[in-house]
């Protein structure tokens, strides 16, 4: 799909419309590896959901701002003079389109073939008698003390369902008990109801066999109505406004305030009303008067409303040859068999790759730390780690072992509010300091310090003593082992005092106040990220006007700072050479004539999610490398915590230079070139070339 676009503008519409443009064309690129057939069947299916999942958040946090603006602002113009009316009508044009070509896929490729495969659905409308006695059974059992019919009059108006629910619109004719003549009923699924129930083996004409709860619901609707004829039955959802408004001018207590604003959170303004391609006109028409939604608000769709809930497929079936293969990751370390991981980081630095390589050394560090006598204080920083966290269990323990255990809770995590504030709860009970960052700045760093006392042996003329030395690690992505298995990111182990010293200058900012103060090796948003990064992008500049060797080289998850992209182009026209890897939104073009001939752009989509943010510069071949959390955008670089930390060992540097970009530059299959239009294509291996995947390669290279 060729997405609409509009020309680079200035920063003041980059977030409106280049942004949203660019994670509606990410989302498409996704699409793509569902489209493609040599993607294992199952693994489409769950690029699909992955795409309702992304577009499920896209209408909840960048269309309903959208909408905010057009409400707030009266005319309906942003700094420069764009209408933002006009912006939302191609967004919503793109999507709509997006839309159509998911759910084709879907119907006319996917579900063929898992139907050919033995993996088929049951609607309501191929059940034998055999499958209507057992769904009447399980409707009854299972389903019918969890429903609530409403039936619409006057004393019953049109419920507030709740965002993203699965609800049904049903058509009635005659009286009730009452004498009433409701015309319609609304039907809510609650969430706790399972939305793909396994069928039984002997009831099913292959060895999977699949019922949606929708199935159940519009098979025996009926019985919720009884003594009345129901009409008809049709699935709808609505979308919500889900971002959560907590002034920092009022705020006192930042865990009570968003403790009173997440239970409103699901009943936001609507933003998006999704229906069935069978739903009459005059029902969407109702359903958009009731959520004061227009004909572009809406989407008509091929399916099941709630697609994303077929995610749950690709983990009930089990035919591997569908399926990626199983990946091992990588257990190992450096050290001698049985050192602490102590004595290991000691002995060297550490890089973790993962997910080739495992997250258990971080999860080791953890764990010997709550047990060791000689650690006394562990600090963390938690932005996303799971509902259920070996992380968290082990910074529990420490604390009940009396450690000095602070953790920098960032409660406002999108989406992970909710779990990060029971966490909160859980670390004071066992006696932890928590602590949540600073208001109006996200912390998104990613740092773990231990504080450990340890003993100097006696050397001639000089008594054993006791020191304290630190350990540390940090990291590109999240405390999650969940995730680890998922997303690409780099972790480093350092015992190197001078970092942990300026790890240790952050914290103190985090837990409590004072001036800044200068760092040795990180770069900190928002205080010097930004400018560090402008004044390393003008040396390779001016070295390239010298007519010397210049490259730099960036991966990460967007980039749309204005500063930086005119920094790039100004270094391209200096003559130098510069490789991007961005997975999502990029607001730079390449290979404009002018202005930015010697920058590519890549996209990479393949079985990992890319995540790490690489900063590489050539430096006249002193090759300065950094590692950090932080995309390149306003938020990361100004409104947000982040640190940017180097990789000081050469052969750690070379790896990451290896692993994080020479093998995803050589990629000639799951790669997405950005031409000078701000468009992506696929790359397309020569016909005497050898397909070259970078994720495979490197499976093969990190994996046991």
């Amino acid at each position: 799909m060729q997405l609409t676009s509009l020309a680079t503008a200035p920063s003041s519409n980059i977030p409106l419309l280049n942004r949203e443009l660019g994670a509606l064309e990410f989302n498409s690129r996704v699409l793509a590896q569902a489209e493609d057939p040599k993607t294992p069947l199952l693994e489409r299916l769950r690029f699909i959901c992955i795409v309702s999942s992304n577009m499920d958040e896209f209408f909840e946090i960048r269309m309903s701002g959208i909408k905010e603006q057009m409400k707030s602002n009266p005319k309906n113009l942003t700094p420069d003079g764009l209408q933002i009316k006009k912006a939302y009508d191609i967004i919503t044009k793109n999507a709509h389109a997006l839309v159509e070509r998911k759910f084709k896929l879907l119907q006319e490729d996917i579900l063929p073939k898992l139907d050919k495969a033995g993996v088929k659905f049951f609607p309501s409308t191929e059940w034998t008698p055999e499958i209507k006695r057992w769904g009447k059974t399980f409707f009854d059992k299972e389903l019918v003390p969890l429903l609530t019919p409403i039936a619409l009059d006057p004393a019953h108006p049109f419920p507030k369902v709740i965002n993203k629910s699965l609800n049904f619109l049903v058509t009635l004719e005659g009286k009730d008990s009452f004498g009433r003549k409701p015309k319609l009923a609304v039907v809510q699924a609650p969430r706790s109801l399972p939305r793909v129930v396994p069928l039984p083996e002997h009831l099913s004409t292959g060895p999977h066999g699949f019922v949606l709860l929708s199935s159940f619901i519009q098979a025996f609707v009926p019985d919720l109505f009884k003594g009345m004829t129901v009409t008809g039955c049709h699935q709808f959802r609505v979308t919500r406004n889900s971002d959560l408004f907590v002034s920092e001018d009022d705020i006192t207590d930042l865990r009570s305030a968003l403790q009173g604003e997440l239970p409103t959170r699901h009943l936001g303004d609507a933003v998006r009303l999704e229906i069935t391609a069978e739903m009459p006109p005059e029902l969407q028409e109702y359903l958009q008067k009731v959520e004061k939604l227009k004909d572009s608000d809406c989407y008509r769709v091929n399916g099941p409303v709630n697609l994303v809930r077929l995610v749950q497929i690709p983990d009930l079936v089990d035919i591997p040859k569908f399926k990626f293969k199983p990946h091992n990751p990588k257990q190992s370390i450096a050290g001698s068999p049985g050192d602490t991981i102590f004595e290991k980081i000691s002995q060297s630095d550490i890089l973790l790759h993962h997910p080739y390589e495992s997250f258990d050394p971080v999860l080791k560090m953890l764990q010997e730390a709550a047990k060791d006598p000689n650690v006394l204080a562990i600090k963390q920083t938690v932005y996303r780690t799971g509902e259920q966290s070996l992380v968290m269990d082990a910074l529990m323990e420490a604390a009940r072992n009396g450690k000095e255990v602070t953790v920098v809770v960032e409660l406002l995590a999108r989406f992970d509010e909710q779990t990060n504030i029971a966490w909160a709860a859980k670390l004071e009970a066992v006696g932890a300091h928590v602590v949540y960052g600073v208001v109006g700045h996200k912390c998104h760093a990613k740092m773990l310090l231990i504080v450990r006392q340890e003993t100097i042996p006696a050397s001639g003329r000089s008594k054993a003593r006791k020191v304290l030395k630190r350990y540390a690690h940090l990291g590109t992505g999240n405390y999650h082992p969940r995730t680890a298995k998922l997303y690409s990111d780099f972790g480093l182990m350092t015992a190197d005092q001078a970092m942990c010293e300026d790890m240790h200058h952050v914290f103190m900012q985090l837990t409590g106040s004072g001036g800044r103060v200068e760092l040795k090796h990180l770069w900190q948003s928002p205080f010097t990220m930004h400018s560090e990064l402008i004044a390393h992008i003008r040396r390779e500049a001016r070295n390239a006007k010298q007519g010397k060797k210049a490259h730099i080289m960036a991966k990460m998850n967007a980039l749309l700072e204005p500063t930086i992209i005119q920094e790039l182009y100004k270094a391209s026209q200096a003559g130098v050479k510069i490789d991007l890897i961005i997975r999502g939104v990029c607001a730079l073009k390449p290979g404009v004539p002018g202005l930015s001939e010697n920058i590519k752009v890549r996209s990479i989509i393949g079985r990992f999610l890319e995540h790490h943010r690489i900063y590489y510069f050539h430096a006249l071949g002193n090759e300065v490398l950094y590692l950090s959390s932080a995309d390149w955008m306003d938020r990361n670089l100004f409104r947000r915590v982040e640190v940017a930390f180097p990789v000081l060992d050469k052969k750690l540097k070379a790896r990451v230079i290896k692993e994080g970009f020479q093998m995803l530059l050589k990629d000639n299959s799951t790669a997405w070139l950005m031409n000078d239009q701000g468009h992506y294509h696929q790359t397309k291996k020569r016909a005497t070339s050898v397909e070259y995947i970078g994720q495979k390669e490197l499976v093969q290279l990190l994996t046991l």
